[in-house]
């Protein structure tokens, strides 16, 4: 992280909003991204973004260090988004809104020139994947983080990150393969 954001992550622990505010900034769209791509409903993705960054808001004071501000955000995140999957098998009552996750990706690879997932295809068999599956993908493939950055964020072991993820890969493949 850079000096700048360690010194906004060091003003919002003084309880300083605008530095919050700056630092959200910096990571609303990944973090969006990630729920997103996991999640498969723009509503929930929302949803769970607002609560992230509600109680990263709240609870600020607590991280230790300045440098982690973004693993820490992302590892809020992750809770999050595993407690709202296990809302959606309780209820089994949810729709996927694949349409979303395409949209948000076509605006995003047309503004920054970023991730091609390759098309329907490719999403319609991620949607297959298990949760931790996709969330251990959309962190290392769609977001670009080490498996070292997944660990902290998910409380996983790296040499479990890296194991996920390559099943994960290789699953991903065999079903398109079979498509």
């Amino acid at each position: 992280m850079n000096t700048d954001l360690s010194h906004c992550v060091k003003k919002a622990r003084e309880g300083d909003a605008d530095a919050f505010a700056e630092l959200y900034s910096t990571v609303y769209k990944e973090l969006y991204h990630i729920a997103l791509v996991n999640l498969k409903n723009q509503h929930d993705a929302s949803d769970v973004v607002s609560d992230t960054v509600l109680e990263a808001y709240s609870s600020i004071k607590k991280l230790r260090d300045e440098n982690a501000f973004k693993a820490w955000i992302i590892r809020i995140l992750t809770v999050k988004i595993k407690r709202k999957q296990r809302e959606y098998i309780k209820s089994r009552d949810y729709q996927t809104d694949l349409d979303d996750l395409e949209n948000e990706n076509s605006v995003e690879q047309e503004k920054a020139g970023e991730i091609n997932y390759g098309g329907l295809e490719i999403m319609e068999e991620f949607r297959k994947l298990n949760e931790d599956e996709r969330l251990v993908l959309s962190l290392s493939v769609v977001s670009g983080y080490t498996s070292e950055e997944i660990a902290k964020a998910t409380g996983l072991s790296a040499n479990t990150v890296r194991s996920k993820a390559a099943r994960a890969k290789i699953k991903l493949k065999k079903m398109l393969e079979e498509r």
